[in-house]
């Protein structure tokens, strides 16, 4: 017999306004706690010195997770010029320097080559897998790896601020995995110089932002109390970016139960959308003239 899950029936998102100095993980486990939860996931990793929008979802929420790391996500950082790391960021050691300071007028002119569809190469630490190993277990230990280049879309990269001629901050918009910490090193070679980042904050992931976010203190302060709920988004807030049909009574039934089910609005054939019926989420799939044909079921 399946041992049965401890912990509380609860969905929803919680945006939580990550610290310094945690991993991802770290802050979805003291949420699961907090909430008494049975099941909790996030959407997008940020690196444990990363602040900023971390999105997670609780019970059925955990469903629509993919929608989210799938959507653009926008971040503020900081970058330091001569000085290139191990890392690209502040955490490395430093491995080559250099003299040379762009000016702004520079910056904004190596910037233009990075908006668009972009080829970009992961850090060495980073969690892409090679030969089925994580990559920065294998940096920690001294090997190099030849990581291969990924596609991806960058709708703005901008300076934003220089602090002085050694720093330099920009916001960027992009689309699903994106590596600020690559976009720092990548910039650093294209003005002939070393990069990497010195901080970094997310602004929004999706549909949620730093105006949706809860503190740390926050989450601790109504930990395991009942007034915690009142911090949870709905689960539909995970799918912002899909269109919304209505299901009829009948065809809840059956969407329900995994089968395509008749919904009363339209939209484009062949779409992904999902189905509501008496203002809660029944199931996402695809539309077919007058069906859903689901692909995920919420038991809400």
């Amino acid at each position: 017999m399946a041992r049965k899950k401890k912990g509380r029936d609860i969905s929803g998102w919680l945006v939580v306004d990550k610290p310094a100095g945690l991993t991802s993980t770290a802050v979805v486990n003291k949420v699961k706690w907090a909430f008494e939860a049975k099941k909790a996931g996030h959407a997008g990793t940020l690196d444990p010195a990363a602040t900023g929008v971390l999105a997670v979802a609780l019970g059925e929420a955990t469903k629509t997770v993919p929608y989210v790391t799938d959507a653009m996500k926008a971040y503020a950082f900081g970058i330091r010029f001569g000085q290139a790391t191990n890392t690209d960021d502040a955490e490395g050691e430093v491995i080559a320097e250099s003299d040379l300071r762009p000016d702004d007028d520079a910056i904004r002119a190596a910037l233009t080559g990075f908006v668009g569809d972009i080829e970009q190469v992961p850090p060495q630490f980073s969690a892409v897998k090679v030969e089925g190993e994580r990559a920065y277990k294998l940096a920690r230990d001294g090997e190099e790896m030849e990581l291969a280049a990924r596609p991806l879309f960058v709708e703005s990269l901008v300076l934003t601020a220089r602090p002085d001629a050694d720093t330099a901050e920009l916001e960027l918009v992009c689309g699903k995995g994106g590596y600020v910490r690559s976009i720092a090193r990548d910039l650093g070679a294209a003005l002939g110089t070393h990069a990497h980042v010195t901080w970094l904050r997310r602004l929004w992931s999706g549909p949620f932002d730093l105006d949706d976010a809860v503190t740390f203190d926050r989450i601790e302060a109504l930990a395991r109390t009942p007034e915690i709920d009142t911090l949870l988004m709905p689960v539909e807030t995970g799918l912002a970016d899909l269109p919304c049909l209505t299901a009829t009574e009948g065809g809840a039934a059956r969407l329900r139960n995994g089968n395509p089910g008749e919904v009363v609005t339209g939209a484009e054939y062949g779409a992904e959308c999902w189905a509501a019926f008496r203002g809660q989420p029944v199931a996402v799939g695809i539309y077919r003239g007058g069906t859903l044909h689901p692909s995920r079921v919420f038991n809400l």
